[in-house]
């Protein structure tokens, strides 16, 4: 990492580690661990997590697990992980042999669980769902102890085996952790340490029948591993009084827990439960839909992993929670775009345009850079012929002296062409403009006219020559600034957040575009081939993003 990079990663969390290593705190050892749940895809709130804790286990000479907290089996697949995997390496990080399971230590957490019930720290409580929650109390208001909290410890101890062996039905009784109910903290007020899930776990199978709750394997989970500084989002704060309770009692060792604020990018959700409501109601073309903010579905719609990594760079690393606008995000990876995109012609509302004065059967080979600051990505040819297509846009019959583009009787030059001169405008019956006729003139090849002013400079393609492709826009899903605060988020979904053109005409280079490759249509944006839609028989491209920040013209 050089001077300059070290610089602007440097956060408070990268001050503590620092300090931690220089008083040989953990024995000059860095571990840390990345913890998802697999119980859907990882979004752009995950990149920020990622990016922190493998960046500071490379940094810091450490180690980062990828673990993957799996105590809730309703709710977890194979595809989740599989994805999760996929996103981290996507990302450009590399745990190595250092892949675990929540699950790897069930038995485990089954001894220690045991272990609290011998110390009278644990009970078996029959209270019903709604019984916890009217004798939890409230902010306000002090619990009140479970009627099941005295039991004796033998009592305990069968009752949790007759729980482990399946002899008690779901929702008939739960673990708890004997604390304090008259604790502020919500969370230290006898929490649930296990309960009953009669389901077959994805990689345990039927073993087990009780699962252990987040709060109780999470932190075991990081003690034995080793993990020296576990770093999650600040709503895990009010839990961490819990998470060093539980430490504290069963003398596994104990990490260090470091809160810092979670990513709150504008228009977006970034809830699990809330993206598998947009997948499961339809509202989204699955996880992987390009505007969705899933890792997946920035993928999808050629955002890569630089530009990730170095948005994650730019938001930094602090304890206030703050709303990230898209405008930052989209700057990310309009940079990165900019320098390593190929430059092509595509025409998006194409209208055919005839050039009378050149031979019917010719086809004239013309050359083209693939990026203008960039001669290393070398060159491509353009056929020129009779008929090409222009953008309907790029041609007006009257217009003021402001417009650039064709007008009848005026001259444009084409992109890296000749110059033009329409002097007919063909409509159908419904006075639409179907064709323009124009003449070329062969002395302008790199050339500007004698003694004539060329309005601009329009893309084009050849008709003959070039490809038919579908091209996606795709803008933000949620026309809301913060929908995750709204009263029902769904109220807040666009309607124009997808626009589909199905007859564009796209440059004869592109019938070889590569996935994962970006791609400047000129004058248009940055698109990337559809990995899903997309085959050798019809091209199917995505907008990335426009050419230029519009979030500032929009906000103005």
């Amino acid at each position: 990492m050089t001077e300059t990079e070290t610089k602007r990663s440097a956060n408070f969390i990268r001050h503590i580690v620092a300090e931690d290593l220089s008083n040989n705190k953990n024995n000059g050892k860095v571990a840390t661990r990345f913890p998802p749940e697999p119980n859907g895809y990882l979004h752009i709130g995950h990149a920020k997590s990622i990016c922190l804790n493998f960046g500071i286990a490379e940094e810091y000479q450490g180690t980062c697990n990828l673990r993957f907290d799996d105590t809730n089996p309703s709710k977890e697949e194979q595809e989740y992980i599989d994805a999760i995997k996929e996103d981290v390496r996507w990302l450009g990080f590399d745990w190595g042999a250092k892949e675990y399971y929540a699950s790897n230590y069930f038995d485990k957490f089954y001894d220690l669980a045991v272990a609290l019930i011998k110390q009278g720290k644990a009970y078996v409580c029959e209270l019903n769902a709604d019984q916890v929650r009217e004798y939890r109390g409230t902010l306000t208001e002090a619990g009140k102890n479970s009627p099941y909290r005295d039991r004796s410890i033998e009592e305990n101890l069968r009752l949790f085996s007759t729980m482990k062996n399946g002899e008690q039905e779901e929702g008939s009784a739960v673990l708890r952790a004997k604390i304090d109910m008259a604790s502020p903290n919500m969370n230290m007020r006898d929490p649930t340490i296990y309960r009953i899930r009669k389901i077959s776990h994805h990689q345990t199978g039927d073993k087990w029948c009780i699962y252990p709750m987040y709060d109780f394997a999470h932190c075991i989970s990081d003690a034995l591993e080793g993990i020296t500084h576990s770093l999650c989002t600040l709503e895990f704060a009010d839990h961490r009084p819990l998470y060093d309770w539980y430490l504290d009692q069963l003398d596994v060792g104990h990490p260090q827990q470091i809160e810092f604020s979670r990513l709150s990018l504008q228009h977006t959700i970034v809830s699990k439960r809330k993206l598998k409501l947009l997948v499961d109601k339809g509202y989204v073309d699955g996880w992987s839909d390009p505007r969705m903010p899933t890792l997946s579905g920035l993928r999808r719609r050629g955002f890569t992993p630089a530009s990730i990594r170095e948005f994650c760079k730019r938001i930094g690393v602090t304890k206030v929670d703050n709303s990230i606008e898209m405008a930052m995000l989209e700057s990310c990876i309009r940079d990165d775009l900019g320098d390593n995109a190929f430059r092509v012609m595509g025409v998006l509302k194409p209208i055919k345009l005839v050039i009378e004065n050149f031979d019917n059967d010719k086809t004239e080979t013309l050359n083209a850079p693939n990026h203008p600051q960039n001669e290393a990505m070398g060159t491509r040819p353009l056929p020129f012929t009779r008929e090409i297509y222009i953008d309907q846009d790029d041609f007006r019959e009257e217009a003021n002296r402001k417009y650039k583009r064709l007008v009848l009787g005026g001259e444009v030059r084409l992109r890296y062409g000749y110059v033009i001169k329409c002097h007919e405008a063909k409509k159908d019956e419904n006075g639409n403009i179907v064709e323009l006729r124009c003449t070329y003139d062969p002395e302008t090849l790199g050339k500007k006219p004698e003694g004539r002013k060329v309005r601009g400079v329009i893309h084009w393609v050849s008709a003959t020559e070039s490809i038919p492709a579908e091209v996606r826009l795709y803008g933000c899903l949620f026309s809301d600034t913060t929908p995750e605060t709204a009263a029902n988020f769904e109220d807040s979904i666009s309607e124009n957040s997808l626009t589909i053109l199905k007859d564009c005409r796209l440059e004869s280079s592109l019938v070889n575009a590569k996935l994962a490759q970006g791609y400047q249509f000129e004058r248009e944006g940055y698109f990337c081939l559809d990995s899903k839609y997309s085959s050798p028989e019809k091209k199917v491209f995505n907008l990335t993003v426009a050419l230029k920040d519009t979030w500032s013209k929009s906000a103005s």
